[in-house]
């Protein structure tokens, strides 16, 4: 008889292998199924981020922005590099080697942590039960108090260009180039069609993004967006909005892409096509016929704010549910169930979840755009700051890009920040850990940031909320900010944990609203 389990998690990808982790860190006998096999034909964990995803793409992207550098910038650096070259199957190799030192150092984790690893896939058969089948076809039942899918997602297929060997590829065909494309099509101008086809265009590819919306990263804050489209289209990337593709046809090692824009039908030849247009939640076969776990109708599992499905004592996290499709996301949600499951009182904040693009300049944010607050009718004061009066961002040769900070006008409680320029997915923890914690935009402005910085771009960013920049000329008149011995009353409740830093609150006798950690 199968061995019973409290928790067994259906998939070891950044959702699934941290809750079943942390569930073994609390006491809990878990177990985690996975059926991905890797290259060397052996199971492998880390799902698609570690496989064919976050680490891969930005192994490639990190050593495509150091050929461009080094063939490009040092010169003004007074390095001279020589003729420089790029040696893809060597760029390829190294993206492996990290690959497998990643996912096998969640198989160490696993046994450090007590976890059993099981191999094979996943299918909820009953409240209680998993049923297991393995790569020679056999099944096992296994009994659990609690179970955790974390089936994860699988890249969207599109009928005008269905996928071909090596010529029309999804996002996990184009991490495995032998060689450089000489013309590149990318069908998705979102953050992997972006990135991949960064990557390509350093390395020489002629890389054409086809985009069917007619906005350019609609979920970024428009001028942010605005700013990072004339960036990359400075670097070579030809963005066509408002592009609908209708069809495509192979023709030898070419292939043929037929769309429609403002102009009328159009039609442009490549050498390979990547198709980016999303993903799509991986819940086929996950959940037995007559398991009567909800799914909405593009297959999303239906959970509640604690990931809870209409099942008892079954839970669903990740890709396969609502919310952003980011590992991040995932990792937070697996630990917070595995927390609930071993009885502890647990929560996340989804409205402080960041997104990070790792374009050159990165592209990073959080929380609110402008056209969000004004969709919302909150009436917000903005500051911006441009890393070309950064005297570090000078230092580093990474002048493009600003900060910018939303804030409620009338609170001054931080609502979105958004980033573009170098390590913008680093600096945007700031704007993070601000709105969890209900910071005020006056909070991050008198804080001491370290110079010389890029992270002073946050600083003045937060000083200019109020016309108070200190090393640019400031738009707003300082008369009238808001005084720093008065403060508008604040509008706190129930979600927020901390409003404004308590001591200074407490000083000028401003409310100061708490909330215990669950």
């Amino acid at each position: 008889m199968a061995d019973k389990f409290d928790v067994i998690v259906i998939g070891a990808g950044p959702g699934g292998y941290v809750a079943a982790i942390r569930a073994a860190q609390m006491g809990l006998k878990a177990a985690c199924i996975e059926k991905w096999i890797g290259k060397e034909g052996n199971v492998v964990h880390g799902g698609t981020c570690l496989n064919v995803g976050c680490i891969p793409s930005k192994a490639l992207l990190e050593a495509s922005h150091k050929f461009v550098e080094a063939k490009h910038d040092f010169d003004d650096m007074g390095i001279q590099a020589g003729d420089v070259s790029m040696d893809v199957t060597k760029m390829m190799a190294r993206k492996d080697k990290i690959v497998k030192n990643l996912t096998g150092g969640i198989s160490g984790l696993f046994k450090a942590n007590g976890v059993t690893a099981i191999e094979g896939t996943g299918k909820v058969v009953s409240g209680k039960q998993v049923e297991v089948t393995d790569n020679d076809g056999n099944t096992t039942t296994y009994d659990a108090d609690n179970i955790v899918i974390a089936a994860g997602s699988v890249p969207v297929e599109i009928p005008p260009t269905p996928l071909t060997e090596g010529l029309i590829v999804d996002s996990t065909g184009a991490l495995e180039f032998t060689e450089t494309p000489k013309r590149l099509g990318v069908i998705g101008a979102g953050i992997i069609g972006l990135e991949l086809g960064s990557v390509w265009n350093r390395l020489g590819s002629e890389v054409t993004v086809l985009e069917a919306m007619d906005s350019f990263l609609p979920m970024v804050d428009t001028t942010v967006a605005k700013e990072t489209q004339k960036l990359l289209k400075k670097q070579g990337l030809d963005i066509k909005l408002g592009a609908r593709v209708t069809g495509s046809e192979t023709n030898g090692e070419e292939v043929i892409v037929k769309y429609t824009d403002s102009n009328g039908e159009q039609e442009m030849t490549f050498d390979k096509l990547i198709v980016c247009v999303g993903r799509r939640p991986y819940t086929k076969g996950v959940i037995a016929d007559g398991v009567s776990i909800e799914l909405d109708e593009r297959g999303f599992i239906f959970v509640d704010d604690q990931c809870r499905t209409n099942v008892p004592g079954v839970y669903a996290i990740g890709d396969c549910v609502r919310g952003p499709m980011l590992a991040h996301k995932a990792s937070e949600e697996g630990i917070m169930v595995a927390d609930i499951i071993a009885g502890h009182k647990a929560e996340m904040n989804y409205d402080t979840i960041p997104s990070v693009i790792y374009t050159y300049p990165e592209v990073a944010w959080v929380g609110m755009t402008e056209q969000d607050a004004k969709a919302k009718g909150i009436e917000v004061k903005t500051g911006t700051f441009p890393f070309a009066a950064s005297g570090r961002a000078m230092a580093n040769n990474a002048t493009e890009g600003s900060a910018k900070i939303i804030a409620d006008a009338e609170t001054d409680r931080i609502l979105g920040m958004h980033i573009v320029g170098q390590h913008a997915g680093e600096m945007i923890a700031q704007g993070v850990i601000a709105m969890e914690f209900g910071s005020s935009a006056e909070d991050l402005a008198l804080t001491c940031y370290a110079h010389p910085t890029m992270s002073e771009a946050v600083h003045e960013a937060a000083l200019a909320v109020d016309g108070h920049a200190i090393h640019m000329a400031n738009r707003k008149s300082v008369n009238n900010s808001v005084s720093n011995n008065e403060a508008p009353p604040f509008k706190g409740g129930a979600n927020f944990r901390l409003c404004l830093n308590p001591q200074r609150s407490k000083e000028r006798g401003w409310p100061v609203l708490l909330r215990p950690f669950l």
